[in-house]
């Protein structure tokens, strides 16, 4: 049996990395081909698998090592395979192979291709991971690798701006909700004693948990999703996150990582049946977002940001109606709104990959995002316009493709709530006209732009082929869900029982009804041009500005958080530049003067008062030295010198003694002969002692 080797099913794409990091990074095309390969090895396990659980009609298979056994508190690293695990890993794993074989055209003449494949092989792990977890554990763990790729993945292009703030804005972003999901992990581990879902699940059945725990824990670890699923008011890193390569936008941003946290939302779902307020909180957040995010999708240009908000909203979609089941379920013991939200999220995944990877190719062949730059792209681009539309029919919720069935679901999970239903048949209206306004300006009309149009060609075949395939999944993938074919298909076996669904033959035809009237206006205004769009916005203005402005969310949070943390960080840079700094610098500072006074001191006082003795004393030596001329006449006549001296401090008492004639004679006497002998000492020292006879 396949399913027991499931472990596997990660671990292709981390081999893949590893290969592509170690040894195939220099060679481009090879390091492409084995990360290719990898991934749809993967599919080919994740198909069997699928086709296993259907054969077990939906039974669990689990497996799982105790990392840790405590009395108290058990970790354990394993893998739970069930009809939400097998069909995530198609999702995945089918998206992750049609968006790496269409990079290889898309990014060929990027600089950096091998290291592209390496960051989209490690992305599936981590996502897979995710999928395949056991607990809640493991799912944190892989949760957080799933936000480091994206980082990587969202500034693959660092080297510009707007890519380096958008990765670092969806990283800060997500992390505020994984602080929330944290929280609510310590919670389950406190009062759960166990990280793993099914012993989680039971104790809340059992109700040993009090409510309010249950309530609180369910709330945090909504928080992740919210990050993760780009829920208000977390919303808005996703929009600046398309500007990194299309193929990320298209696996990351609106098949799997945004998908990751829908799926926290129903793999938790015991959880969070096991408190209405929580579900309903869950469910209210999830309209506000989708609702918010369909409407602002109405006005935007840049045809990537469009199907940003285009995922935000149907992303929305899905929360809510997760949302709808726990409250439903705790309330009155049943609804259709796990099957719902989950459904949507298997179908989305092929059309929101789609619309991403058509988009794709319309940028690569006209180099720019702005849907008024474009026009008549149809003639020139048939294969991308055509599998485009296909997506957007789908997306719109038109009978019969694949959105259709799941959208369906949704408008019935919330048919029992009438706020509701009419923010869900709304939704689907704006959707509808927003995505058809992308396809008429985009592919329809005349150029607005002759010089783009002029060089627009269609995609290469490695390209278009995963637009075809991933269209054909677009009609297709929701018959699954047709009343004749559900129990085939397991009906995503919950709590031991199939939700069987219903058809209700009026909603599906109010919500067609709905979808049709949102292209028919679009076709209106953007094709026939009998309305005029200027003149609506101009009317609308105020409602216009705040929609083109995004609810001025941005701007709210640069001012309200942003612009006071920045100023918080910029009070402690000056605090610790100028206090802190300052004082580590001003004691360093005052030690070097203090040094440099030892210095001066020791310089010029001390070793001046050393240096000056010795120099004192070799200056007498060198008067003295003229003394010692070996000559006895010179010492004669250096005692009549030391005489005289004498004599003249006592020259009155000798004057007396001897009379002042005498004294006189023997004074000129004496001076002469000092004069003589004074002159020869000198010549006989400068000769080294030696008169001239004797040399």
């Amino acid at each position: 049996m396949i399913t027991k080797f499931a472990f596997l099913i990660p671990l292709l794409p981390l081999f893949g990395f590893v290969m592509i990091v170690f040894f195939l990074r220099w060679k481009e095309r090879l390091s492409a081909v084995f990360s290719i390969m990898t991934i749809l090895a993967a599919w080919v396990m994740s198909v069997i698998v699928l086709i296993e659980t259907l054969a077990r009609h939906g039974e669990a298979y689990e497996a799982f090592y105790k990392f840790v056994d405590l009395p108290r508190f058990i970790l354990e690293i394993g893998i739970l395979i069930d009809p939400l695990t097998a069909v995530m890993l198609i999702v995945v794993t089918t998206v992750g192979a049609c968006v790496e074989i269409y990079s290889v055209g898309y990014m060929h003449n990027d600089p950096r291709f091998s290291r592209f494949f390496a960051y989209l092989s490690l992305f599936l792990f981590s996502m897979l991971g995710l999928v395949v977890a056991n607990n809640f554990f493991m799912i944190f763990i892989f949760w957080e690798l799933v936000g480091l790729t994206s980082y990587l993945l969202i500034g693959f292009w660092f080297e510009k701006k707007s890519a380096a703030d958008a990765c670092k804005k969806a990283f800060i972003t997500t992390r505020m909700g994984d602080l929330g999901f944290l929280v609510g992990l310590f919670m389950i581990a406190f009062y759960f004693g166990t990280f793993n879902y099914g012993g989680v699940f039971a104790k809340v059945g059992e109700g040993v948990i009090p409510a309010g725990i249950i309530t609180a824990a369910s709330i945090f670890v909504f928080c992740g999703a919210v990050g993760k699923s780009a829920q208000w008011p977390l919303h808005v890193w996703l929009p600046d996150a398309m500007e990194g390569p299309t193929p990320v936008s298209a696996l990351i941003h609106a098949a799997t990582m945004v998908a990751a946290g829908v799926y926290l939302v129903a793999r938790s779902m015991s959880l969070f049946v096991g408190s209405a307020e929580a579900s309903l909180v869950v469910a209210i957040i999830g309209l506000i977002t989708s609702f918010m995010a369909a409407s602002i999708g109405l006005v935007q240009n840049d045809i990537k940001r469009v199907l940003a908000y285009s995922t935000v909203s149907q992303l929305g979609y899905m929360i809510m109606a997760l949302g709808l089941y726990g409250y439903d379920t705790a309330q009155h013991g049943h609804s259709p709104g796990f099957y719902a939200g989950t459904f949507h999220l298997y179908t989305h995944a092929f059309f929101k990959g789609l619309l991403f990877l058509g988009a794709g190719s319309v940028i690569h062949a006209v180099h720019t995002n702005d849907i008024q730059e474009m026009g008549g792209l149809v003639r020139k681009m048939k294969t991308t316009a055509i599998t485009f539309m296909i997506a957007s029919l789908s997306i719109a919720g038109i009978f019969p493709l694949a959105g259709f069935w799941s959208k369906d679901e949704i408008v019935a999970a919330a048919s029992h709530h009438p706020i509701f239903l009419v923010g869900t048949l709304g939704i689907a209206f704006m959707t509808a006209f927003y995505m058809w306004r992308l396809c008429f300006l985009t592919f329809w009309g005349e150029p607005r732009d002759q010089h783009r149009y002029d060089h627009a060609h269609e995609s290469p075949k490695n390209m278009t082929y995963p637009l075809v395939f991933l269209a054909v999944m677009s009609v297709i993938a929701g018959w699954v869900g047709l009343p004749w074919l559900h129990q085939g298909f397991a009906s995503f076996v919950y709590h031991g029982e199939a939700y069987h669904p219903h058809a209700n033959y009026l909603l599906m035809g109010i919500s067609l009804i709905v979808g049709l009237s949102g292209i028919y206006l679009a076709y209106l205004m953007y094709y026939k041009k009998s309305i005029s769009a200027e003149a609506m916005a101009e009317r609308f203005r105020p409602i216009y500005k705040l929609l083109y402005n995004k609810y001025y969310f941005d701007e709210i949070y640069h001012a309200v958080l942003i612009r006071p943390v920045l100023a918080v960080a910029d009070f402690m840079w000056t605090f610790d530049a100028r206090v802190v700094d300052g004082l580590v610098n001003g004691t360093g500072w005052l030690t070097i003067k203090w040094s440099d006074i030892k210095l001066w001191f020791d310089t010029w006082i001390v070793d001046g008062a050393v240096n000056g003795s010795g120099w004192l004393v070799r200056q007498g030596a060198n008067i003295l030295r003229f003394l010692q001329t070996g000559s006895m006449q010179f010492y004669a006549l250096f005692i009549l010198v030391v005489l005289i001296v004498f004599g003249v401090f006592k020259l009155e008492a000798t004057a007396v003694l001897v009379g002042w004639p005498f004294v006189s004679i023997i004074f000129v006497l004496g001076v002469t002969l000092l004069w003589l002998f004074t002159r020869s000492a000198f010549v006989r020292g400068r000769n080294g002692g030696q008169t001239k006879s004797e040399e």
